[in-house]
């Protein structure tokens, strides 16, 4: 089963992912960007120096997703995947950074990148703009997280969308309820 965690910046999907690993040692936990070599190096170029292009943004995501869906995914679809973000997160971005951007021709780029082969499950992880706040006064700020609290609330808002656009399976959580309570949910879709 492959499952995927989406939510913006400090909604929690690290945490949460981190828990199911320890209640599920066998399986395998990634993210996006960086579960790869390549990933890893397209991660920090994006968010900690920048590019000048939104374009150029979208396509180093979409070959850090290409990467990591042959050399991570593929390989091990007979196991339990946990990813940190992944596509959804990537059409969301690109719709914020770049409003005039087709959504059905972004979600055909990632289908691409994907092989056609999306996730089992999606959880989302909702936040809201006081919740952001709080949270990042506890870390530093990285390139997109500068963009501020609406551009993040803006990108949320894309992330339901396209859940609601696509026909695979997911669940939407509240990112200020109890972390137990939580991870009890989430574990609990897996048993």
């Amino acid at each position: 089963m492959y499952i995927l965690f989406e939510g913006v910046d400090t909604c929690g999907k690290s945490t949460q992912v981190s828990l199911l690993k320890k209640a599920f040692p066998d399986a395998l936990v990634t993210k996006e960007p960086g579960g790869t070599p390549l990933g890893s190096e397209i991660r920090k170029m994006i968010l900690h120096k920048g590019v000048a292009s939104h374009r150029t943004e979208l396509f180093l995501f979409l070959a850090d997703r290409a990467e990591h869906y042959h050399e991570v995914i593929a390989p091990n679809r007979d196991k339990l995947i946990i990813s940190d973000r992944g596509f959804i997160s990537g059409i969301a971005y690109a719709l914020a950074n770049h409003p005039d951007y087709d959504i059905d021709f972004l979600i055909e780029l990632n289908r691409f990148a994907l092989e056609d082969h999306l996730p089992d499950l999606v959880i989302l992880l909702q936040t809201n703009k006081h919740l952001i706040r709080d949270r990042m006064r506890e870390k530093s700020e990285d390139m997109i997280e500068k963009r501020g609290i609406d551009y993040l609330l803006r990108v949320q808002q894309h992330m339901i969308d396209i859940l609601k656009k696509l026909t695979i399976k997911y669940e939407i959580y509240d990112a200020g309820e109890p972390i137990e309570k939580l991870h009890s949910k989430i574990k609990g879709l897996l048993v």
